[in-house]
Formats: C-alpha cells, sequence, structure tokens
C-alpha cells in the first residue's frame, strides 16, 4: 500500500512568548467610566494591569452609524467609517494617548474589528454599493436570521472589498501602534481573507488576532486565539443542573484532540453580549460563579475579564445608551487577581503549549466532582471542583494526584494518598499546589 508523504504542519500561527501567561481584559469604552471615553479609560490602565491582565481589547472605536440606529447611541457593531475614531470617546491624539499609556505598562491593545457588515450610511454603500450582498429583492440585506436590523452584510467575493478591509486593518496598526485585532463573528467571513489579511498585517509587525468564533481551522495561518463558547455554555447548564458534568469532560477532550495544542482558546464567564443580553455573572452561574472563575483561569484556556466583573458586575450594561459601570471593591476582583498571580506563578498553569496539558483524577464521585492535575517534573497543580449543591465526602484513584501540596490561598499543607476522604462543601472548588 503506498502511503502518502506527511504534509507539511498545518497549524502555523505562532504564539509570541509575551503571551504564555497572558489574561485578556474587554473595556466597554461607553460604560467603562463616567466620562465614557478614551480617558476614561486611560485612566483606569493601572487599575486593569493590577488584576494581571496583560492584552486589553477596546469594543470598536469607530464612528457610530446614524440610519436605522437602536437606541440613543447606537450599536457600536454597526460602523459608519473604518477610518475614523468616534467623537464620542475622544480624539484620534485621545486614542494615541491611552495606547501610549497602555504600552507603558506593558500592555497590549488590541481594538474590536467588525469585517462582517457596515452602517447603512456607511460611505462604501454610495461608493462601492456592489460589495454588499443582496436578499432575494435585490435590496441590501442584515445578517439572515437575526434582529441586526441598523446593519447590512458585505460580500467578500468582491476583491476590491478585501483590498479596502486588509488597508484599513494595516492603517490602524500603522497609525496608531495597536497590537491586534478581536474580530466581530470572525466565521461569518472567508477564513482564506483572513490568511490574507494576517499575511500582510505580518510584513508590519507580529499582530494577535482574536477571533469571535469557535473554529479550529482559523487557527491554520490567521488567528492566535478563538472564543470557548463550547465551555462557557456547559458551564452556563451545569450551574442551573440542565446538563451532566460529562459534558465538561467531553468539552476538554474535544479541545485535547481536536484542537491543535498551540491554538489559545478563551474561557470566560462573561463578555459584552453575556452581560447585556443573557444577565450579571452572578445572574448567569449562581452559587457556581467562584468554581466557573476558577476553572476559567486555572484550567486550559486564556481567561478573560469582562469590565465590571471585578466589582461584582451589579447590572446589565445597557447596549445603545450610556450606562457606567459601577466601580466597587469587590470579592470577585480580589478573587480573579489571587488566581492570575497563581497563574502567573507557575509554568505549568501556561496558555496553550506554554502550559501543561489537564490530566483527569478519576474520583468517588464522577457525576459531581471534576478533578485534574496539571503537571510537570517540577510542578503540580491539583483542582478539586463540586459542580453541585450537595456537601460530599470524596476519594480519588490512580497515584497521579498523590503527594504532598500547600494550598493556593491558606497556609495549610496537605498529604494527598489513595486513601484521603476529601470533603467538600456545595460549589466548593479547590487548588492544590506541590
Amino acid at each position: 500500500m503506498d502511503i502518502n508523504p506527511v504534509p507539511k504542519k498545518r497549524y502555523n500561527v505562532l504564539q509570541p512568548e509575551w503571551s504564555s501567561h497572558a489574561v485578556i481584559y474587554q473595556v466597554n469604552t461607553r460604560q467603562f467610566s463616567e466620562q465614557g471615553n478614551f480617558e476614561g479609560v486611560r485612566k483606569g490602565l493601572a487599575h486593569i494591569k493590577s488584576l494581571g491582565a496583560d492584552i486589553v481589547w477596546l469594543m470598536p472605536v469607530h464612528p457610530i452609524g446614524e440610519k436605522n440606529r437602536k437606541g440613543e447611541l447606537g450599536s457600536p457593531y454597526a460602523v459608519k467609517d473604518y477610518l475614523a475614531i468616534n467623537s464620542e470617546f475622544g480624539s484620534e491624539e485621545d486614542f494615541k494617548a491611552l495606547v501610549d499609556e497602555a504600552h507603558k505598562l506593558s500592555l497590549k491593545v488590541i481594538i474590536d474589528w467588525v469585517p462582517n457588515h457596515s452602517a447603512w450610511d456607511n460611505p462604501l454603500v454610495e461608493q462601492h454599493p456592489e460589495w454588499y450582498a443582496k436578499d432575494y429583492k435585490g435590496d441590501f440585506r442584515p445578517s439572515p436570521w437575526w434582529d441586526w436590523s441598523d446593519i447590512i452584510e458585505f460580500d467578500y467575493e468582491h476583491v476590491g472589498l478585501r483590498k479596502y478591509m486588509i488597508n484599513a486593518l494595516c492603517y490602524w496598526v500603522e497609525k496608531f501602534d495597536i497590537d491586534g485585532f478581536r474580530c466581530d463573528v470572525a466565521g461569518y467571513v472567508p477564513n482564506d481573507f483572513w490568511q490574507q489579511a494576517v499575511h500582510t498585517l505580518s510584513a508590519i509587525r507580529p499582530v494577535f488576532m482574536l477571533a469571535e468564533w469557535e473554529n479550529r481551522d482559523l487557527h491554520e495561518n490567521a488567528f492566535n486565539m478563538t472564543y470557548a463558547w463550547s465551555w462557557n455554555e456547559t458551564l452556563h447548564e451545569l450551574a442551573h443542573g440542565q446538563c451532566s458534568l460529562d459534558r465538561l469532560r467531553k468539552y476538554y477532550s474535544w479541545n485535547e484532540r481536536s484542537w491543535p495544542h498551540s491554538a489559545y482558546r478563551m474561557t470566560f464567564v462573561s463578555n459584552h453580549d453575556k452581560n447585556a443580553w443573557d444577565g450579571t455573572q452572578r445572574e448567569q452561574f449562581g452559587d457556581a460563579l467562584e468554581a466557573c472563575i476558577a476553572l476559567s483561569v486555572v484550567g486550559e484556556g486564556m481567561p478573560l475579564i469582562h469590565n465590571g466583573q471585578e466589582a461584582g458586575e451589579t447590572k446589565r450594561l445597557a447596549f445603545f445608551e450610556h450606562d457606567p459601570i459601577h466601580w466597587q471593591e469587590h470579592e470577585i476582583g480580589n478573587l480573579y487577581r489571587k488566581l492570575i498571580a497563581l497563574k502567573k506563578s507557575k509554568a505549568v498553569l501556561g496558555n496553550g503549549e506554554y502550559g501543561a496539558r489537564m490530566i483527569q483524577v478519576p474520583n468517588s464521585k464522577m457525576d459531581k466532582v471534576f478533578s485534574f492535575v496539571r503537571c510537570n517534573e517540577n510542578e503540580k497543580v491539583f483542582v478539586v471542583i463540586n459542580f453541585s449543591n450537595e456537601q460530599l465526602d470524596v476519594t480519588f484513584e490512580e497515584p497521579l494526584f498523590e503527594g504532598e501540596y500547600a494550598h493556593w490561598e491558606r497556609d495549610e499543607k496537605k498529604i494527598f494518598g489513595a486513601d484521603s476522604v476529601y470533603k467538600l462543601t456545595p460549589w466548593q472548588f479547590e487548588i492544590w499546589v506541590a
């Protein structure tokens, strides 16, 4: 039997060293401060840095369309001009000052890019109507099946549109020194366009690319990170007793066997979509919230903090109006700080190939308790999470978990052996380090 030669490497995106233990923080400029502008964000960068974040993701900074606008201020995702700054947020100089200050703090800045659609009154509608998708009547169309009436879709079969978008992406990197892009509904745009775009951007300098999509093939030649939507949905259903714990195991099996180890998956309990339409982090996860946050940070994946989570995320932020975050000291912020500090202190908790794989530790309550280790020759982190509202006594199997550990937070040491019985309160998580 003839065997064809092994093909060349399929996944070619190299992850920068600075991202090895990186954490990403999402900023809604309109709601981040009372001012609702770039200056308000600039003043908050030290706070973002104090959480342990490394990447600041700014929601769209462009002018917002007025035709068919939703609400008083409109959606930031209805872009009126890809080459301009939204005056609501400040001037070009204000934006440059924000990026410069972030870089002084060793923070990377990525901006939201909305390639799939534009506002109805974007000049491209008049200049290049052929670049837009049409419905069965020949009219401009919003994305089918969605209530996105304030936008109309592009058609990427047109070479001119691709050139325009790539030039626009380059403009922001060259003029404002940004470090990359978070790409809205990236899967609605052909993957070969992203490969063209990143190839051109890379000639300027390396950029960090985040796709709002969940598809491993986006990692072939374009994206550093994709959304772990399936992870979020699974944790949400677990928190509400709507699925078995095996569904979470299936996610990690899929992540390990079907996705390249080099691919970063963004793990999150909230973001602007979830907060606005599904509820605050506590509304979404109830008593399971702290355990889910812990898994987002110490499990495989890069954790996201949505602005305001660290202040308790006290409300659903209005999407089309000015509705500033209520800032306060909160236990969730303290939890994120401590978990992220732990992540950064352990090589095995790194992102992608920089960290160690999660290895399941079988236990006596497999329908309720999720347990795993991440380890190398020098370090071991043992994590136990009770995904139930019951008080449990649990034992563990196989020798990988055995050894002497220190608790990640308390001044306590413990030896785990084959006969160890561990008591867990409802929704409790425990992390032990060796």
